[in-house]
């Protein structure tokens, strides 16, 4: 059992320092929102991820033969275009002087965080490479296991790596949140610049890679 933790809290680890597009996003939302939004932005990640474990747990046949299948394909082009298109979205977006004033970029009520929460949850969702990660994840936490691996033992692993992953990226929220006073109106449209570019570099690899796969 103490094997399977610190193999669950280095693989969350390993995770949690990945530099995906959710991470970019996290630190903008933090920066640019506040501590309380950039968590119901993580936590609609955190649900998505949940529901591609769950996926990946219950279809892992499917998921398997999916890895190298034409399906495969499609999936990677519509999640690589909504990247395109969020990323375009982000990259033009206009920034104005009062989304430097702490008191004025907070969200405010209910439905802010809920949009928030819906955010990280739909671009999350909009990854195929998630599902496939988690996968690989789950075969990971099979080998070199000695004594048969129930599924009690799976779901304490996968446990471990969502709780280390999820705490580092509250750490990762405070610390930018540290970075709010120094913010600029030309800061902001940096960190639009390259959030939009990695979105859109994200999303053409897997439009790219899916015409890849069709033509293989």
């Amino acid at each position: 059992m103490f094997e399977l933790i610190i193999k669950g809290v280095v693989t969350g680890l390993i995770l949690s320092v990945m530099l995906g597009p959710a991470f970019f996003l996290l630190l903008e939302t933090s920066i640019r929102k506040g501590i309380r939004s950039a968590l119901a932005f993580d936590a609609g990640v955190l649900v998505s991820d949940i529901v591609y474990i769950v996926v990946a747990y219950v279809f892992i046949q499917q998921v398997e033969e999916l890895s190298t299948g034409g399906d495969n394909a499609l999936i990677r082009a519509i999640g690589g275009t909504l990247f395109i298109v969020y990323g375009l979205i982000t990259f033009f977006k206009k920034v104005s002087t009062t989304q430097i004033d702490p008191a004025r970029g907070k969200s405010k009520n209910s439905r802010d965080f809920w949009i928030l929460f819906i955010k990280g949850l739909v671009l999350n969702l909009a990854n195929p490479l998630v599902i496939f990660y988690w996968f690989s994840v789950m075969a990971l936490g099979k080998s070199g296991q000695e004594a048969q691996f129930t599924g009690w033992d799976m779901f304490f692993y996968l446990a471990i790596i969502l709780i280390t992953f999820f705490s580092i990226d509250v750490l990762k929220i405070f610390g930018a949140k540290k970075l709010r006073p120094f913010i600029t109106v030309k800061l902001l449209k940096s960190l639009n610049h390259v959030t939009g570019s990695i979105l859109m570099g994200f999303g053409l690899f897997l439009v790219i890679n899916s015409i890849v796969m069709w033509f293989r």
